[in-house]
């Protein structure tokens, strides 16, 4: 956990730099002219088709009489508004790993990692499948447990879990492409696994926060790059420091 921490503390301050600054902006507001602007053209083909689907489930048939019927349009308005909101945030996260990583890692390897050698493990396209893997599997995930979201107790745990998987998923690969070679790759991952899952889960918890949860992205990215890297260089010393003398 402290090493969790260190790594959210120290995004915070990188976070406060103005190249870091310029980077906040444009990720979710790159989210939400994407999906607003498709919400702007297909709205009406998105309430029919969802319309369309509740009629093949039980809650049609109480949503058809008396005042339910009557709120059944405004009903079907709020599930797409909660489905867009994750969408916006997950497109943002997607945004920031792809696009703005890069620069992100440049940044604090340069302020706190100059010593670290790179071995270019990683690449763009590396990054792009990674995304889209962690991307399908979130959404397949959102959408087999959205009834539990809506109706049992889970509806304040599964989001954050769900984030925890998608955040440590997406931004461990940017954060090591330039520095770890493809084994020291694994082996962050092997013995930074359970950190990586809780700093994805505190992290999670910022979808909880109006607005701050769409500009968050960059701050997190920033918090996987420090604990990335911080643990890339622990193992490289203790690889160093295992070497017989001569």
């Amino acid at each position: 956990m402290k090493n969790v921490f260190s790594a959210l503390i120290a995004a915070l301050k990188s976070q406060f730099h103005p190249r870091m600054l310029a980077l906040v902006l444009w990720p979710a507001l790159s989210a939400i002219f994407l999906w607003g602007g498709l919400a702007l053209f297909f709205w009406s083909d998105w309430v029919r088709m969802a319309a369309q689907w509740l009629q093949q489930t039980p809650a049609e048939q109480w949503l058809m009489h008396g005042f339910l019927a009557a709120a059944s349009g405004y009903f079907i308005s709020l599930v797409l508004l909660m489905l867009l909101l994750p969408l916006i945030y997950v497109t943002a996260l997607v945004i920031t790993a792809v696009f703005a990583m890069p620069a992100m890692v440049e940044h604090v390897a340069s302020h706190h990692y100059p010593h670290l050698q790179r071995k270019h493990g990683g690449t763009f396209t590396g990054s792009v499948i990674n995304s889209l893997k962690a991307v399908f599997i979130y959404l397949l995930l959102w959408l087999l447990t959205l009834p539990l979201w809506l109706f049992t107790l889970f509806a304040g745990i599964l989001p954050i879990i769900l984030a925890a998987y998608l955040n440590q998923r997406l931004f461990r690969y940017d954060a090591l492409a330039e520095h770890a070679s493809a084994a020291e790759y694994q082996q962050v991952l092997e013995q930074s696994s359970g950190q990586m899952y809780v700093l994805g889960a505190l992290a999670g918890l910022l979808q909880y926060i109006p607005l701050l949860n769409i500009f968050s992205a960059i701050y997190i990215g920033l918090a996987y790059t420090h604990l990335c890297l911080a643990n890339l260089d622990r193992i490289r010393s203790n690889a160093g420091n295992s070497l017989p003398a001569d």
